[in-house]
């Protein structure tokens, strides 16, 4: 159980930290508007999966430049993490793109349209 609450702490110490570094210190054009969603760290505390939203961009796609960047900053990130991160070892950080925000998006509009008509053909029935 100790185990499992370390790597939760720890993903969440990234998640919070990764943010605001990405926001403060990456300077690239190409990154666009990143917002960390989860973190998920190896039981050996060895890697840690960092997934991403990029505001404007609807797929993975559309968002692989951020994806690159972020990659290409992994280390620069990692190094920033680690000098306030009074742990012995740092995770290596491997940036995804996250889909769960825009299939919510894509459902709830769904929902939204079939309420929609559901209700036209409710005011058909009335109507006649």
């Amino acid at each position: 159980m100790k185990e499992f609450s370390r790597t939760a702490r720890i993903a969440d110490f990234l998640k919070r930290e990764l943010g605001g570094f990405i926001q403060k210190e990456l300077r690239d054009p190409r990154l666009g508007m990143v917002s960390v969603i989860d973190a998920q760290v190896s039981r050996d505390l060895s890697h840690a999966k960092i997934y991403v939203t990029v505001m404007g961009k609807d797929s993975a796609e559309e968002a692989q430049e951020s994806l690159a960047v972020l990659n290409k900053a992994a280390g620069f990130l990692r190094s920033q993490v680690a000098r306030i991160n009074n742990a012995r070892t740092t995770p290596q950080l491997r940036f995804y793109y996250d889909t769960s925000v825009n299939r919510g998006q894509h459902i709830s509009k769904l929902i939204q349209d079939a309420v929609e008509a559901d209700r036209s053909r409710h005011v058909d029935d009335d109507g006649e």
